[in-house]
């Protein structure tokens, strides 16, 4: 039995760790924190009447120190200042912030608009996609959780960086995400009358994703890869469905590609790739750490379809499969 902190319990994010770790035979949930809500969580989030006798606060470094893993469900730029003091006391990070999956902090600080405070810790996060560095993952102190867009993009695209980066001429994203994917503030943007029977791009080429998808399907491919991504507001509360244009130099053959694709994920519990001729829906995969993925091909193009609950696969779940890989436990505890 680990102890597990979690601070930022007042955001979806936070919540989610906590429902999901509510349920795993090998943790005890011991403290939980949030920057301006306080009180009892089953006050706080009244569905968790009766499971739960967390009391919230403000953030406490001794306190959070008790813990053995500590998830940091905070607002980009907030971790890089707690991260740091957690891990000089010895504990296990994972971030489910942006503040260390950035290698290059010029990025960062592009992208996030602020200076970076942890530039020494940068080096040492490991980016927390298990179907890509389960491995270091198992050894890491700080793990960098990917964002809910880039766990989408990259699933559906990992395959291709794997064996075909040279043959393909551009690759273009367009996805949408729920409006939980913008956390839980009030913002004219997010109230329901705006979002509500609506549908719109935002961010167009200046998502701040955009450099974390680059970056770890570079490394896939070893060489350099500059997607056009698009990200849209559904009106809907959660889940992201990527539709991803791949353009080719040759005709493509489906069967080969669908082949491939079934080969590079055979082993892993939480991607599923449909058959020919199926497309993943939002209904199949929210509330679920699964990302779905289906393939269509017609002579240069592939489109992909990835997708995922931007909450789960894409934020809170992910981080608790990370978690399982760091400790030794099953991967799927408390995930399926």
């Amino acid at each position: 039995m680990i102890k597990v902190g979690i601070v930022g319990i007042s955001g979806y994010s936070g919540l989610t760790v906590l429902e999901l770790l509510l349920k795993h035979p090998q943790v005890r949930v011991t403290y939980v924190s949030a920057d301006t809500t306080k009180g009892p969580v089953e006050k706080i989030w009244p569905h968790l009447k009766g499971k739960t006798t967390l009391v919230c606060d403000t953030f406490d470094e001794n306190k959070a120190s008790e813990c053995n893993i500590v998830f940091l469900a905070v607002p980009h730029t907030v971790a890089m200042g707690i991260a740091p003091k957690l891990l000089k006391n010895g504990k296990r990070v994972i971030d489910i912030s942006a503040d260390y999956r950035l290698t290059d902090v010029t990025e960062y600080e592009k992208y996030y608009g602020t200076q970076h405070k942890d530039k020494a810790n940068l080096s040492k996060a490991v980016y927390g996609l298990p179907e890509l560095f389960r491995e270091k993952i198992k050894k890491a102190e700080l793990i960098a959780n990917p964002g809910c867009y880039p766990t989408s993009a990259l699933l559906g695209l990992l395959p291709l960086m794997a064996g075909h980066a040279q043959e393909i001429q551009s690759i273009v994203i367009d996805a949408k995400s729920g409006v939980s994917g913008a956390g839980r503030k009030v913002s004219l943007g997010f109230l329901f009358p705006e979002v509500n029977e609506n549908f719109k791009a935002y961010k167009v080429l200046n998502h701040q994703h955009t450099p974390e998808i680059n970056l770890y399907l570079s490394k896939v491919a070893n060489k350099e890869i500059d997607v056009t991504f698009v990200p849209h507001l559904l009106p809907v509360n959660r889940g992201i469905l990527s539709t991803i244009y791949v353009q080719f130099n040759d005709p493509q053959s489906a069967e080969k590609l669908y082949s491939e694709y079934v080969k590079f994920y055979k082993t892993e519990k939480f991607v599923r790739v449909l058959d020919l001729g199926e497309q993943p829906e939002l209904k199949s995969v929210v509330q679920t750490n699964y990302c779905d993925i289906g393939l269509a091909v017609d002579k240069k193009m592939l489109v992909v379809t990835s997708a995922i609950d931007n909450l789960v696969k894409g934020a809170a779940g992910q981080a608790v499969q990370n978690m399982n890989i760091m400790c030794g436990f099953k991967e799927d505890e408390a995930l399926l």
